[in-house]
């Protein structure tokens, strides 16, 4: 089977006004708006579903509060369909394709694809060995414009039970921490990961975050530094993954949980062997800012701007 992967993830919430505000500013597009919910979608029609909490077509909430309460998996055929209800149990027919929930108790879903191909590209880099940029400046980004939304992470309480589940529809193991966390992938080609699962001490269940893909580094850090003008708290970033090699900034969210934007991550193929991990800040972050970049001094959150020189210009 072919499971191509995320189409549409959907949130129930208690402010929609305020989730209407961040995701504008996190750059995505507000395709229709109604009192009872909002629809986004990202560049490649990647969508993004904000209804309030109490709506009585959202799947049961596997945490209290604002929440990510659906993820709908996008397949390449009707064939496909056909293969994963096989696979998978505890999902049945619904109106356009399948429906049901994991083991975590996260609301599932599967159809055939409605994200469409798009040509953009990233800012060529400059390496010691390769010139792949010659009399052109680099890009420098005003704001982000995320691609799709690239992965998801829940706390679970169920680990294995989860994972297998998973597994079972096609799902590869990119990396792990023993009993504590899974990194999985939902095709053998791909991304590092479309689904991070981790088990704490607490064996608590809700979202971590939902991660955004940008086109390049600098896309990441401009969007962040757009967020911040804007006057939402980041977390902790800009920074980078030593498990995935992504550059990262993750932003708290109305909607339930962080955001993150991403780029840059490891492609791995069917060749890649799973690594073992232990936890651990130096595995989470090479290197990191916490409380991220002020959008207005560019410096780190709360820092005073330098001295300006006597042209007006900053030393």
């Amino acid at each position: 089977m072919t499971i191509l992967g995320i189409d549409r993830i959907t949130y129930g919430v208690d402010d929609l006004a305020a989730c209407k505000r961040f995701f504008l500013d996190w750059g995505l597009k507000l395709v229709h708006e109604a009192p009872d919910g909002l629809d986004f979608e990202s560049l490649n029609g990647c969508q993004v579903w904000i209804r309030p909490q109490d709506d009585p077509g959202l799947p049961a909430a596997f945490e209290k509060g604002p929440t990510l309460r659906e993820v709908v998996w996008g397949v390449e055929s009707k064939a496909d369909l056909d293969q994963v209800a096989r696979a998978a149990p505890n999902v049945q027919s619904s109106a356009d394709g399948l429906r049901g929930a994991d083991p975590n108790g996260l609301g599932i879903a599967f159809r055939v694809t409605q994200k469409r191909a798009i040509d953009i590209r990233g800012v060529p880099t400059n390496t010691w060995d390769k010139a792949a940029r010659v009399d052109a400046a680099s890009t420098f980004y005003a704001r982000a414009e995320p691609v799709e939304v690239g992965h998801i992470v829940c706390f679970t309480d169920k680990l294995a039970a989860t994972s297998d589940f998973y597994q079972r529809i096609g799902f590869r193991m990119s990396d792990f921490y023993p009993g504590r966390g899974h990194f999985l992938r939902c095709a053998p080609a791909g991304g590092h990961h479309d689904l991070f699962l981790l088990q704490l001490p607490t064996a608590q269940r809700g979202l971590n975050h939902v991660a955004f893909t940008v086109r390049d580094i600098h896309e990441v850090f401009g969007g962040g530094l757009h967020i911040s003008r804007c006057g939402w708290e980041t977390q902790v970033g800009p920074g980078r993954h030593p498990i995935s090699s992504a550059y990262f900034w993750y932003v708290k969210c109305p909607a339930g949980g962080l955001v993150e934007y991403f780029a840059d991550e490891d492609v791995l193929t069917e060749n890649w062997q799973p690594r073992e991990w232990q936890p651990g800040p130096d595995v989470f972050a090479e290197w990191a800012i916490d409380g991220g970049i002020d959008g207005k001094t560019r410096r780190q959150h709360l820092g005073a701007a330098p001295p300006k020189t006597h042209a007006g210009a900053r030393s």
